[in-house]
């Protein structure tokens, strides 16, 4: 095997992670490059590839049956494409001058050195682990992988009590919340914010907080947990926070996530400010032909800020993989960036948001009005008809859209997306509002509320000195 790239030369492609960005490449390159031409190694820690961590929660509640369902490639599948995986196995180092990786077998403990002619760094994110005591007692679970999704069912199965603390309310803390809620546990969310939902502005975030508290989950704002208590047999029995304690027969850690790019760090490659590896519209690492990033590791380019950001979604993980595989198989393909769009449920109330809220319009030194409105789902007098409340951030003077965030029942979380696609135009709220979106009764009022909060939106833009 030719390691120096001649043309017509069998080469190597090594993929380090075995989840979305890695296999979205591997198999991308796979469908552009024949085994005789390219031969891909991918190296997965865990027991699973390709699956969606984004189903953990509800797998864990128990809207998902099985495990297997969330998981959309097997091993198997993949090598039966030509594709060498090689699970429970990790790479321990990078060595970028000598163009090779060490990777142990967890199991026999064995390792060895393997060279590459290219490769992908896929190493996802890793979930926040409090520096504070007691942070990996027994019973303190994390909820990232498959694997981490098994362990906490693991838990659940194994422990006689049923009170359960989750520690943060991001999208995984109030998800999981709910999960805990439906396996008939007593929840407290322990959230150092003022209201659930930091990536919402705090008067939306109320609202999601009302809906966990009808589910019957007690919140506990404006609290950090110092210490997680443990008992005589050394697992977990409460967390404590400055002013008191709350009785744990399991905690969940949803305090959000941090690149693993501890890799990458001892490699010598370029990390941006979130720690996050820093690469090219073509999703190559900067500085290094021959090395590609993706997925929850990388940081990517906010379109609205116009810096980086560290985003964990799988969304754009398959994105990234696809990127990087086109490219790695001789095509082209790029990345030009993100608006930073998300949706979540609590029980049955949607919440999304793309863009800025107003914190980060206020951080980047925008002048920016903002409205909130309240329409409902469909035509009101149409059955069904649920109240939304959309809140919507426009640059002063320009009316560009900066930001939308929307909560509300059934039909209107993905409106979210029109505001992304305007986001991504770069459009003002003032051409928004004649946006030919599609209507009837049963789908929505004859103004879209999203063009309702346009409409406001523009006249406020206006009005403004």
């Amino acid at each position: 095997m030719s390691m120096n790239g001649t043309r017509g030369a069998r080469q190597r492609l090594v993929v380090i992670g075995g989840d979305a960005a890695g296999m979205s490449a591997a198999s991308q390159a796979r469908r552009l490059r024949d085994a005789d031409e390219l031969e891909i190694v991918a190296f997965e820690r865990g027991h699973f590839t390709s699956y969606s961590a984004c189903g953990i929660p509800y797998w864990v509640g128990g809207d998902v049956a099985g495990r297997d369902e969330l998981i959309a490639r097997t091993p198997e599948e993949h090598r039966a494409r030509g594709i060498d995986v090689r699970l429970r196995t990790e790479v321990t180092e990078i060595d970028v001058d000598g163009r090779r990786v060490h990777a142990r077998d967890l199991e026999s403990g064995a390792g060895s050195w393997m060279p590459y002619d290219r490769l992908v760094i896929a190493t996802g994110a890793r979930p926040v682990r409090p520096d504070m005591p007691g942070a990996d007692a027994p019973g303190v679970h994390g909820v990232q992988t498959l694997d981490d999704g098994q362990a906490l069912l693991d838990t659940l199965g194994a422990t006689r009590g049923r009170r359960a603390v989750v520690v943060g309310a991001g999208y995984i803390g109030v998800e999981m919340a709910e999960a805990l809620i439906k396996r008939g546990y007593e929840v407290t969310v322990v959230n150092r914010g003022s209201e659930p939902m930091s990536t919402l502005d705090p008067d939306m975030g109320r609202l999601v907080h009302r809906a966990m508290e009808g589910l019957g989950i007690t919140m506990v704002n404006d609290a950090e947990v110092t210490k997680v208590l443990t008992g005589d047999d050394g697992r977990v029995r409460a967390v404590a926070t400055q002013n008191a304690e709350y009785p744990a027969d399991v905690v969940v850690l949803g305090i959000g996530v941090r690149p693993e790019t501890g890799l990458a760090r001892a490699a010598g490659l370029p990390l941006g400010e979130h720690g996050g590896l820093l690469t090219d519209l073509a999703m190559r690492v900067r500085g290094h032909e021959d090395i590609w990033a993706g997925g929850d590791c990388v940081e990517v380019l906010d379109l609205v800020l116009g810096r980086e950001r560290h985003i964990a979604l799988g969304t754009h993980a398959n994105k990234h993989g696809q990127v990087i595989g086109t490219n790695v198989g001789g095509g082209y393909a790029t990345f030009p960036g993100v608006v930073g769009t998300a949706v979540s449920k609590v029980c049955d109330l949607e919440i999304a948001r793309t863009g800025l809220r107003e914190k980060d319009a206020r951080r980047a030194g925008l002048r920016y009005e903002t409205v909130t409105i309240e329409s409902t789902s469909r035509a009101g007098y149409y059955p069904g008809a649920s109240p939304m409340t959309v809140k919507m951030l426009a640059e002063r003077r320009t009316g560009r859209l900066l930001g939308v965030q929307i909560v509300g029942r059934e039909g209107a979380g993905k409106r979210v997306d029109i505001a992304a696609v305007a986001l991504t135009a770069g459009m003002t709220v003032e051409q928004m509002t004649a946006l030919d979106l599609g209507y009837a009764p049963p789908f929505s009022p004859v103004w879209d509320p999203v063009l309702v909060a346009a409409r406001k939106a523009a006249q406020a833009v206006r009005r403004a000195p």
